[in-house]
């Protein structure tokens, strides 16, 4: 464990962060972590990580007043999780706490409060044992969250599992806080194992929640009020929206990141809002084959993109041709907040729906599973500002072919379209909310002062 800087303020309150070891999760809990030190000098973070991922995370920049410590790798690797993720979870359930607790003891001055990712329902039991307030930080929407919470109307309506691939376009409307949502779009849809044991791994967080003492988003009031109001009836404590969690600080300011790479040069000599920037995530994929068509409608398109391909992406260079700009990763914010990006083709996490939202760019949605039907829904039919990446005729190729996807990137990356137009101008609108709520007076330094004013007292349970 790192100590702390001398020079840095006396501490008054020392928050303990303990995220998901997965980069989805980590980096909005991070994020969390400089969005509260960068509000009050005062606070300590320990961010809490396996030896493993202080490896992967322990030279990125932070506050000095952000500190490192770690348990033992007592959950599989991260280089395999996808391999296994049933696996991997109950590790993380099971495995996590012990060593967890050790290092409470260890940790001078004790915790103040603990926020803990909501994945890791045992640490609400550990600080309950302790006596330490905690904060359960669920790290995806809140109208998502509902989803899990009132999952037993779907059994209820005999609506899980879904029958057959038939229904999938049915429609259910008794979800507090949410629209009217296809079937197709709800959580593992099917019967399979595996589907069952990660819902089941995901519905078993849920009832922790009302243990804690603080319930936290990553996300922003007025982006989904319906949910965030049903859930502060719904629930005795505290219900704070601290989004977007992106990289900025204070003052609506964007963190300064280097941008000295070659495809932001690369970006600087496209024309205005010509870009499509194509992202399928950092963990989760799709088969071979569906990448291969994906990678031959972009070129067939003639349209211009920037493609971040984890793996073997030198191998997609030359299918992309010319107008393609492939690699292995990028600064996505940076790259969506460019003037040359005119679209954003996304799986949806939660982290890259918000990058979208707060830099006013409309979707072409591709999800692949839990949450990401759902933010593909939130996306395409109630904020309205994208598309959905889906085939539009019942077959059994189960592959979006490459002349389909041509088509609809030409048409989605057409500026001069009537709908596209429209689409583009809510998306400048929801930007604007998100940069409202994050400017002086917003809902964000709202919440924030509130959530501070609780945890800053050190009051013991």
């Amino acid at each position: 464990m790192e100590a702390p800087d001398p020079s840095q303020p006396t501490i008054t309150t020392h928050v303990v962060a303990v995220p998901y070891p997965g980069r989805g999760h980590i980096n909005p809990m991070m994020n969390l972590s400089k969005l509260l030190v960068s509000n009050n000098p005062n606070i300590l973070v320990t961010f809490v990580v396996t030896e493993e991922w202080l490896g992967f995370i322990g030279s990125e920049s932070k506050p000095n007043n952000i500190q490192f410590a770690t348990i033992p790798n007592v959950i599989p690797s991260e280089e395999g999780r996808a391999n296994d993720f049933v696996n991997f979870l109950e590790a993380v359930v099971t495995k996590m706490e012990e060593p967890f607790e050790r290092l409470l003891d260890r940790l001078e001055p004790p915790p103040t409060v603990i926020i803990h990712d909501t994945y890791l329902f045992w640490v609400v039991r550990v600080a309950n044992r302790r006596s330490v307030p905690v904060a359960s930080f669920w790290p995806m929407s809140a109208s998502f969250f509902l989803v899990l919470k009132h999952y037993h109307l779907l059994e209820q309506n005999g609506d899980y599992p879904v029958p057959d691939s038939e229904n999938g376009d049915k429609r259910v409307d008794y979800i507090p806080g949410n629209s009217s949502i296809r079937l197709l779009d709800l959580p593992l849809k099917d019967a399979s194992f595996r589907s069952r044991k990660l819902l089941q791994l995901a519905l078993n967080n849920i009832p922790w929640v009302k243990k804690a003492q603080y319930l936290l988003f990553p996300s922003i009031y007025e982006v989904e009020p319906r949910a965030i109001d049903v859930l502060r009836q719904e629930f005795s404590i505290p219900v704070y929206t601290l989004g977007p969690t992106i990289p900025y600080f204070s003052d609506n300011q964007v963190a300064s990141l280097s941008i000295n790479h070659d495809y932001m040069k690369w970006l600087d000599n496209q024309p205005f809002g010509s870009v499509l920037y194509v992202s399928q995530g950092s963990f989760l994929s799709v088969s071979s084959e569906q990448i291969d068509e994906i990678a031959n409608g972009l070129h067939q398109s003639g349209v211009r993109f920037l493609w971040v391909m984890r793996g073997e992406s030198s191998k997609w260079k030359n299918i992309c041709g010319d107008k393609g700009f492939v690699l292995p990763w990028c600064d996505q914010l940076r790259v969506l907040m460019h003037s040359a990006i005119g679209g954003f083709w996304s799986h949806c996490g939660w982290n890259s729906t918000r990058e979208g939202l707060f830099c006013g760019v409309p979707f072409l949605t591709f999800p692949i599973m839990m949450d990401q039907p759902m933010n593909s829904k939130c996306i395409v039919e109630d904020w309205k500002v994208g598309w959905r990446v889906e085939k539009k005729v019942k077959e059994d190729d189960v592959l979006i072919r490459r002349d389909e996807i041509a088509e609809l990137v030409r048409k989605f990356m057409n500026l001069d379209d009537d709908e596209v137009k429209g689409m583009r101008k809510r998306a400048r609108e929801l930007q604007e909310i998100c940069q409202c709520a994050i400017a002086s007076g917003g809902s964000l330094e709202n919440n924030m002062k509130e959530f501070l004013s609780h945890i800053l007292d050190g009051a013991k349970l």
